[in-house]
């Protein structure tokens, strides 16, 4: 989950407001103004999914894509970062035939903090990241900016190989390890206020077939981001914060 201020996601949702409806409960639960809110992880596809859950309502916070009527995931992205696996693909899509070229002129550096879902660990990353517009500069970095690769149809200009973080939206993920030494995926929504795909629902069981969807990819994608820092492509650093 990206750490974000309450005022830009509020900021975010009511820009959203003039075009989307938006349920009260799912936008007092984005500003921070439930305190109810408990987790329900359900595992799917070697992915622990950690679903919201308004205990007061009884009700999931659950979620469906609405391309092509909306497509402000591209419209307002904070950042791309790339794997290895992104720079050789994307490269190639782009016409380099050297990646050093690439990466030199159509990728920056980015940095930023994402802090684990009904957890106290922070992880700050480091990653060499595409540039969402050409000019783009060091203190944009997290600013939500239209992506040059966006059509005005709302198509992706290098589908399908496009940055692997972008088939994730609007689920974040993180990597832990468990007491065996083996890697466990986690993944939950990140409430930016830019999606309208958000809905509330008793059961969970009408969103099965996204996680199961996205199970693959979410997995896939953080083993690529772990190849890629081992490689020295990125730099993690985990910082678990302990109670006072």
């Amino acid at each position: 989950m990206v750490v974000q201020t309450e005022s830009s996601v509020k900021d975010a949702l009511d820009v959203l407001a003039r075009k989307w409806k938006i349920d009260p409960k799912l936008y007092d639960l984005q500003t921070g103004r439930r305190e109810d809110v408990v987790d329900t992880p359900i595992n799917v596809g070697g992915v622990v999914f950690h679903i919201p859950t308004l205990s007061k309502d009884r009700l999931h916070v659950l979620w469906k894509c609405l391309w092509p009527d909306c497509h402000n995931c591209c419209e307002r992205q904070g950042r791309l970062p790339l794997t290895k696996d992104d720079i050789d693909k994307i490269s190639k899509k782009v016409g380099y035939d050297s990646k050093s070229e690439f990466v030199k002129n159509e990728t920056r550096i980015s940095s930023w903090q994402e802090q684990a879902a009904f957890g106290n660990v922070i992880t700050t990353l480091s990653m060499i990241s595409l540039k969402r517009k050409m000019d783009e500069q060091e203190e944009e970095d997290g600013t939500p900016l239209r992506c040059r690769f966006l059509d005005d149809q709302g198509f992706c200009g290098i589908h399908p190989d496009k940055p692997g973080v972008c088939w994730l939206y609007p689920f974040a993920s993180w990597l832990e390890v468990d007491a065996r030494k083996q890697p466990i995926v986690h993944a939950t929504f990140q409430f930016t206020g830019d999606c309208p795909g958000f809905y509330l629902d008793k059961s969970i069981d009408a969103m099965m077939p996204v996680l199961q969807e996205y199970s693959s990819k979410i997995y896939n994608y953080n083993m690529a981001v772990s190849r890629t820092t081992r490689e020295k492509y990125g730099f993690v650093n985990f910082i678990e914060q302990r109670g006072g």
